[in-house]
This record gives C-alpha cells, structure tokens and sequence, in this order.
C-alpha cells in the first residue's frame, strides 16, 4: 500500500508540473487577442465625428454606435448618473482641447461591448501619436491607504470633480469590456501625464475585462487603491509603466500582456511593465491601513525586439518588474522575456526572509533576460537567486528569442503570445 502511494504521489507530481509549465503567461483554448484587438491602430479610419460631448453628464446617458463622438475637454459624469456605450461605439479624443472622461465617484459606465464589436477610444489626428489625448479616468469609494481616507487625480482636473477613496471595497463603478483605449496620455501642465486607464479607489464589483491600452505616452493601466480585479488586459507599447499600482490597492490580475518596444517604449528608470508600491512618501499614508497587495497569475511581458543582445547593450531594455518596500506581491505561472534583468527589488528593502515571504515568484518562465532578480543598485544577487532558484518555486530560466518562444509571434495582425509548449523544458539554472 505505502508503494502505491508514492507512486501515485509521484504520478500526481508529474502531472502537476506537465500541468504548471503549460499554464506559464496568457493562455486559453485558442487565441483570445483575435476580433477584438488592434496592434496596427494608426491604419484604422475610424471615421469622422458627428456627435460632440463636452462640459457634465449628469443625468443618465447612451452612446449609440450609429454616431461617432467626439471628446472635448474634461467631461466629467457626475450625480450618480450612468453613462452606457453601446458595443462598436467610437469615442474619439479630441487633440487641441486635452480631452478625457473622468467617472466621478458615486457614477459609473457601462462599456460592455463584444468580442466582435469593441468599444473604441482613439484620437482625433490624421496622424496619431501617443499623448494625443487625455485618457478614460473611473473614480469609486473603496478603500485607499492615504491618511483620511480620499484623495484627488493630480492631472490639472477640477480637484473638486476628481476625488475618490471611500470605505467600500465592493464598490460598483460599472463595466469595461471589450474597450481599446489608443493614443491616451497627453502631457499634463507642469509634469507627468494623463494615463490610458486610471482606477482611483474602484471596488470589487467593477468588471474590468478583455481592455487594450496601446500607444500611451503615460503609463497604460494606473491603479490606485480600491479593490479591483482584472483579466485580459493588453497594453501595447506604452511610453510609461505597463501597469502600476499604488496607495494601498487590493488587486487580482490574470491572464494579461504587457508588449514593450526597445524604440517605441520610453525606457527611462521609470519605465517597466510592472510596478508595487503602497506610496511615493511615507508620510502621507495610514499603516493602520492595508498595503497594496497585488495576486498576479499567468501574465506575459515580452520585449518586442528583432535583436535583444544588442537592444540591451546599447541600453535600451530596462527591467520588467519593480517591488517597492512595503508591498505585497504574489506572480505565478507568467512569463518574462527580454529584460535587464526580469526583477527588481526596492533598495530599502532588506534581503531577508520575512520580507522575501511577501514577495511571492512562483512558477516562472525567465526567458532571455540579462540576470533574474536583483536589488536595486545592486550587481550581487546570490541571496536572492538560492531564494527563488530553489525547486520549490519551480522557476525555469532559458534563453530561447522571441520566434522560438511564443506561439505566431510574428503575426502582425493576430500575434499569439502563449508560450510553445515544447520550449518550456530548460533546467532550473542560469
């Protein structure tokens, strides 16, 4: 009896791992990018305007796919009103007025288009280039970790319109799904940018589905508190950070893609796929209050390179995944290829097991990155490689480009980003 259990636990085992490295980064039994997505945005004619939305929506509003609207300005949907998209619906953001739409708290949006027929928010240009317009702003009143409770978006925004933070992480702001959201985040005054998609304090009951971000000039997903959940996002090429999460954010990521370019993408310090940090300063947060914690699963980042080595010789390739002090993370079954190096660790952060403990990397695919995780400012990683290079975390480190990695990569109309399954088979060793 004792054999056959472990034969039958060694069975199990076998299955379990066959099962985990084919689960590694986005996955689904076919490709999910089809129909709804578009990575060649900028030879799409979405058409000219005939309808403008400008000024305050405070009554509830429907957006009929039989018009084209067009963005002027801040608008802002206000006195709980709820503004509905029809599927197909395009919203084009004008360039000369800084447009945006702000959901201010207590509102909500209704953006549920179709996997045949998305909800698009572009720019108004001949041309378009990223930063052309504002960007899709959802406010809500679940928790934020600041002292007091709210805060306001700093985008040169009517402060008074832009506060969110609450006490109600089940919060409901509405539906996005199905939405692409091409050539947001225009400069604002004085410093930074607008961001495609920024979720200020948005709750649980938001659905947040199947959204592309492509060509932002600020960071294409910003999160900041609340408790969100989130699957299928894309963002393709943003200047800034893929997705970034602050302020005490409560948050559960699956089955999403980040795509970077070594001459598209900003490649600044500041610049990666993936970002934790509970605050900017520690004095304007309550530590009474939860940090943000972030569960990410099966997520793909991918540098988007004909020649990797010498894109990051030349100092073109930064890091992927930053961890600030403070911070929760947990990244499972997800892939990242193409980075110098996959992971960074905050400075302050002491390499220690109590704080290696908060900082979950289970089941990755590292794939052709120059070095896996590090501190920052750091060269010396031998800590951390014992740590997550054990066989426990079932990590798996390889050096195969892009072509050999992913499944249709270089489609340019549909790409499939899913790993070949043949290829996740190197050892656990640099």
């Amino acid at each position: 009896m004792k054999k056959s259990i472990q034969v039958l636990a060694l069975l199990l085992l076998v299955v379990c791992s066959a099962n985990a490295q084919q689960e590694k980064g986005i996955i689904g039994s076919t490709n999910w990018l089809s129909n709804w997505t578009e990575f060649k945005p900028a030879k799409v004619d979405y058409g000219e305007a005939n309808q403008i939305l400008a000024g305050t929506i405070s009554t509830n509003t429907k957006l009929l796919k039989k018009n084209i609207y067009l963005l002027q300005g801040a608008v802002y949907v206000t006195n709980n009103a709820v503004l509905t998209i029809e599927p197909g619906t395009v919203i084009i953001g004008d360039f000369d007025s800084g447009a945006a739409l702000v959901i201010t708290k207590g509102a909500s949006i209704i953006a549920d288009g179709l996997e045949t027929d998305p909800i698009v928010f572009t720019s108004n240009r001949s041309v378009k280039k990223a930063g052309d317009w504002g960007g899709l702003i959802i406010l809500g009143d679940a928790p934020i970790n600041k002292f007091g409770g709210v805060a306001s978006v700093n985008y040169d925004l009517d402060n008074a319109m832009t506060v969110y933070g609450g006490s109600n992480p089940a919060a409901n702001s509405g539906v996005l799904r199905y939405v692409r959201i091409e050539y947001a985040g225009k400069k604002v005054k004085g410093s930074g940018n607008f961001n495609g998609l920024f979720l200020g304090g948005v709750g649980n009951k938001t659905t947040v589905e199947n959204v592309m971000v492509s060509y932002c000039a600020g960071d294409s997903f910003e999160v900041y508190g609340g408790d969100v959940v989130m699957s299928k996002m894309i963002s393709l090429k943003s200047n800034g950070i893929d997705y970034k999460f602050n302020y005490g954010v409560q948050c559960k990521i699956d089955n999403s893609l980040a795509i970077r370019s070594s001459y598209i993408s900003s490649n600044t310090s500041a610049s990666r796929c993936f970002e934790l940090a509970s605050y900017d300063q520690k004095s304007e947060v309550d530590f009474n209050k939860k940090q943000t914690n972030i569960v990410a699963s099966n997520m793909t980042f991918v540098n988007d390179s004909d020649d990797l080595a010498a894109d990051m010789q030349n100092g073109l390739i930064k890091d992927a995944v930053r961890v600030a002090e403070n911070t929760f993370l947990e990244l499972k079954k997800s892939v990242i290829s193409g980075f110098n190096p996959a992971v960074v660790l905050d400075a302050k952060m002491e390499v220690t097991a109590p704080n290696l403990k908060k900082i979950k990397l289970e089941q990755l695919y590292i794939n052709f990155c120059k070095g896996n995780i590090f501190t920052e400012f750091n060269p010396e990683n031998e800590e951390l490689e014992n740590w997550y290079g054990n066989s426990a975390f079932f990590n798996v480190y390889d050096k195969k480009n892009n072509a050999e990695a992913f499944i249709d990569f270089s489609n340019e109309k549909r790409p499939d980003f899913r790993l070949r399954i043949s290829k996740i088979t190197a050892s656990n060793n640099n």
